[in-house]
């Protein structure tokens, strides 16, 4: 298919369509601060836009530059993440911003070469920061640029076997120019326009060069391969309390939820472990149980409660009324909002 006009028809929708984020600047503004591109583009990985706003307002104020960043304590970073999930981007964060101040000087590199040098920094982001901090020319691919893409050349390779190739045909249509605010109205069109369920191609400002809308069938694209089922694991959470206080826990610093504030936890396995490695000897009282998927397994996380602990090791009593502000996890906030709860019944 012809693809000469579909960056100036593209560019254009933008110049006129484009979405205000805290984190970009519009067509014709000067580029945002790299450390900001970085940030959002850490925190929107698997992240809804929606979901990031807040966090992202929060960061910024609290850590300005990526000096301050670099010289936040690591527990109040990872406390300030809790809720946003995939909790190895806030560790890879606390050591990409220490990188940039320790090895360049508080610049960040501005070529996607230099940048795939820093901690969790891959492909997607480095194209993505190069191309719009930078201005670099570079292909961006996230989820919305790979459902364009695939549609406006009908490609029918699976996913994910098929992403090189998509990202190839990516490249045939990313200018020289721009190639940060295209690659931006690009993820603008797949999230307001092409979207993954009736896409709205009357108005798309690609309609006449699609070859997916051509053959009458945009929703069949991208093609993916059969999901597989994920894994059950049972685990057990124990919610232990003392004069209005709750004993928490660090997470260890590798591994799921690592560096994390957290309830006591047993191991998580195939079947239900029960009481194993339960942090203190204790009559302890069943208060339900809490279902979290996380990428590859899902968990049911049952949950005891006591009221009379032995000695404990290594944590912290904190105040149950200000739970809130001990930046659990979303798995262990739930599990102490049904701790909780049962309690209350």
């Amino acid at each position: 298919m012809p693809v000469d006009a579909v960056p100036e028809k593209l560019l254009n929708w933008y110049d006129a369509h484009h979405r205000r984020l805290p984190w970009r600047a519009g067509p014709g503004e000067p580029r945002a601060a790299p450390y900001r591109v970085w940030l959002s583009e850490v925190m929107l990985q698997q992240t809804t836009v929606a979901a990031v706003k807040s966090y992202y307002a929060h960061f910024t104020t609290r850590w300005p530059t990526v000096a301050d960043l670099a010289a936040a304590d690591e527990a109040e970073v990872m406390a300030a993440w809790a809720g946003l999930g995939y909790y190895a981007r806030a560790r890879n964060l606390i050591a990409c911003a220490r990188a940039v101040v320790n090895d360049h000087g508080g610049a960040f590199p501005d070529s996607e070469a230099g940048l795939r040098t820093l901690p969790g920094i891959g492909d997607y982001s480095a194209a993505a920061i190069a191309a719009i901090a930078f201005g670099r020319r570079a292909v961006v691919v996230d989820a919305n640029v790979e459902r364009v893409t695939s549609r406006l050349f009908a490609f029918d390779g699976p996913l994910p076997v098929g992403r090189p190739a998509i990202r190839e045909l990516a490249d045939r249509i990313t200018p020289d120019e721009r190639a940060g605010d295209f690659a931006q109205a690009m993820m603008d069109l797949g999230s307001s326009i092409c979207t993954v369920r009736n896409p709205q191609c009357l108005i798309c400002p690609l309609h006449g060069d699609c070859a997916a809308r051509a053959a009458g069938n945009p929703e069949a694209y991208p093609v993916k391969a059969p999901k597989k089922a994920k894994p059950q694991r049972r685990g057990t959470a124990f919610w232990i309390e003392r004069d209005g206080h709750v004993w928490l826990v660090r997470r260890p610093a590798k591994g799921m939820l690592g560096g994390m504030r957290a309830l006591p936890t047993g191991p998580w396995t195939d079947a239900d472990p029960g009481l194993a490695e339960a942090p203190a000897k204790a009559d302890w009282v069943e208060a339900g149980s809490v279902d979290h998927v996380f990428t590859h397994f899902a968990l049911r996380l049952r949950v005891v409660t006591t009221r009379k602990p032995a000695p404990l090791n290594e944590g912290e009593w904190w105040p149950i009324a200000r739970i809130e502000e001990a930046g659990l996890p979303t798995l262990f906030a739930r599990a102490a909002a049904r701790a909780i709860a049962a309690a209350q019944d």
